[in-house]
C-alpha cells in the first residue's frame, strides 16, 4: 500500500470504505464524490448507511459496530476508512478497536473530523440547548438527506464520551482534510491532534466545513495517499 506521501508498493488492493457524516447519508456530494473518482480507477467505495435501522437512537457505539460488522463480512483484505465529520470520528474509534484479523485497517482518511465529538456542544445549541437536550432526552435537527425534521436521543451525546481521539494509540498512516473556515468542527482542536501525531499528515483547505468549494483540490489531496493518481483515465479512442 501507498506509503503517507504515495506511492504505489501494495501488497493488495483494500476495501474502501465512506462512513458519512451527522444527519448525512451514502448520497451526500462528497461520498458521490469519491465514488466517482474511484469508479473511473476501477475502484469500488462502500458507503453503509449509518441512519439504520433508526437515526433517533444513533450512537458511536452503534455506528462502531455496524461499520466493523461492514468489515467482517468483506473478502479478507486490508481496509482504507474515509470519514466525514461524525463518520471520522466513528472511523478513528473503529481502526482504534480492530485487531489483527483477515480485515486490517491500514489508513484514514479523515475530513473536516469531528475528533473532540461528546466533549464540546453540538452545532449551534450551545449551552443552554445542551442543556435542554439532556433535561428532555431529544433534539429535533434537519437530516441533510431528506431535507425533514428528526428527532435524535442524547444517548448519541453522552455514549460519545466514552471515546477519547485524543487517546488513541494505533499509529497508522493518516491524512486529515480540514477547512480553515470550519464553523462545525475547530481548526486549532484539528491541528493539535496532528500536531502531537508524526503519523499524521494534516493539509489545510480554504473551506468551509463541507469541504465542497474545491473538489479537485479536495482529491488531488488524497489520490497520492491512496496510492492512485490525481486524473482520471483517459478513455482509449
Amino acid at each position: 500500500m501507498a506509503g503517507p506521501s504515495g506511492g504505489a508498493d501494495r501488497a493488495a488492493t483494500p476495501h474502501l470504505l465512506y462512513l458519512h457524516g451527522f444527519a448525512s447519508s451514502p448520497a451526500s456530494s462528497k461520498a458521490g464524490l469519491f465514488r466517482d473518482r474511484l469508479a473511473a480507477h476501477g475502484r469500488e467505495l462502500l458507503c453503509p448507511d449509518l441512519n439504520g435501522p433508526d437515526f433517533s437512537t444513533l450512537t458511536t457505539t452503534r455506528m462502531v459496530a455496524q461499520v466493523a460488522a461492514t468489515v467482517a463480512g468483506l473478502p479478507p483484505g486490508p481496509v482504507v476508512l474515509v470519514g466525514s465529520s461524525l463518520g471520522a470520528f466513528v472511523a478513528l474509534h473503529v481502526a482504534e478497536a480492530a485487531t489483527a484479523g483477515p480485515h486490517p485497517v491500514e489508513r484514514l482518511v479523515l475530513l473536516a473530523p469531528a475528533l473532540d465529538f461528546g466533549r464540546r456542544p453540538v452545532g449551534d445549541l450551545g449551552a443552554e440547548g445542551m442543556a435542554r437536550w439532556r433535561d428532555e432526552g431529544w433534539w429535533e435537527t434537519t437530516h441533510h438527506a431528506s431535507g425533514e425534521r428528526c428527532r435524535v436521543h442524547y444517548e448519541l451525546f453522552r455514549d460519545a464520551q466514552r471515546y477519547d481521539s485524543f487517546a488513541v494509540r494505533r499509529t497508522l498512516p493518516m491524512l486529515i482534510l480540514q477547512g480553515s473556515r470550519d464553523d462545525v468542527v475547530d481548526p486549532a482542536m484539528v491541528a493539535r491532534f496532528a500536531a502531537a501525531r508524526p503519523h499524521v499528515r494534516l493539509i489545510v483547505l480554504d473551506d468551509d466545513h463541507r469541504l465542497a468549494a474545491a473538489p479537485e483540490a479536495l482529491w488531488s489531496a488524497v489520490a497520492p495517499f491512496l496510492g492512485l493518481p490525481e486524473r482520471r483515465p483517459v478513455a482509449a479512442g
